[in-house]
């Protein structure tokens, strides 16, 4: 990146169905937790500083990610008192990252997407600077979407719809939601006091930003991965050795 790129982690959940007492972002993929998978993808594309918001077991979440992750620096934690949701966890975030004047954007992306690339990172970066969007955002196209937000493409614009609210023509969508964002910091600001919970969840929805931001006039990005894998998230036991196959057939770095 040719100018930095400031960084939220959502890393506050209990990940009750991964049936384990050990804190979701500390499970390990290939013997490395998969949050510090994240960080060091995020260091390889010179992304700083990076917030990590924590909050179901954080001390102990705050300690192995301090003493493992590759640049403890550039490392912010902010603690999400009640898991309300990826929009209030971005808001912790944003509060804790504070003014960064020489950050005009910011990443906002899972702790439990271990499969990312650095390269894919600084493309979306890239691409919201080179359009101008107040956002930019990861898709990918998947056999089975089931679980995954959908992305739904009108004349007007982009929106997701989270399974659980799609009706069943947003369900046989097959173009998924990764969770990855880059947002001008400032259209960031602007927006997140305006997501309410109105939704099957009663959360602060993240994606609701996209929305609210594409209704005000704002123009979103939306790169679709070559390598539909990256968007690969882990929320159970059958997932965390899914991507584990997949990173174990990745090529090594030349």
């Amino acid at each position: 990146m040719s100018a930095r790129c400031a960084a939220i982690v959502l890393a506050a959940g209990a990940g009750t169905r991964m049936s384990s007492d050990l804190p979701k972002p500390l499970h390990p993929v290939a013997g490395r937790a998969m949050v510090l998978r994240l960080l060091d993808t995020l260091a390889a594309a010179d992304a700083g500083p990076v917030i990590v918001v924590i909050g179901h077991e954080a001390d102990r979440v705050r300690k192995e990610v301090r003493s493992g992750a590759p640049q403890p620096e550039r490392l912010i934690f902010a603690t999400q008192p009640q898991q309300l949701g990826t929009g209030d966890a971005a808001r912790v975030g944003l509060d804790a990252l504070g003014e960064v004047p020489e950050a005009s954007d910011v990443l906002v992306l899972p702790g439990d997407t271990p499969l990312l690339r650095p390269e894919t990172l600084t493309r979306i970066v890239a691409i919201r600077r080179r359009d101008g969007a107040a956002a930019s955002l990861l898709t990918a196209r998947l056999d089975d979407p089931t679980g995954y937000g959908r992305i739904v493409r009108s004349d007007s614009g982009i929106t997701i719809v989270e399974q659980r609210d799609a009706s069943p023509a947003e369900s046989q969508i097959d173009e998924i939601n990764a969770g990855v964002y880059c947002f001008d910091l400032a259209q960031l600001r602007h927006v997140l006091p305006q997501l309410r919970p109105t939704n099957a969840a009663s959360e602060y929805y993240l994606t609701d930003a996209i929305d609210l931001l594409a209704r005000s006039g704002q123009s979103i990005a939306a790169m679709t991965l070559n390598d539909p894998s990256e968007a690969m998230g882990v929320n159970d036991a059958a997932q965390l050795a899914a991507c584990e196959a997949v990173l174990a057939a990745r090529p090594s770095p030349s």
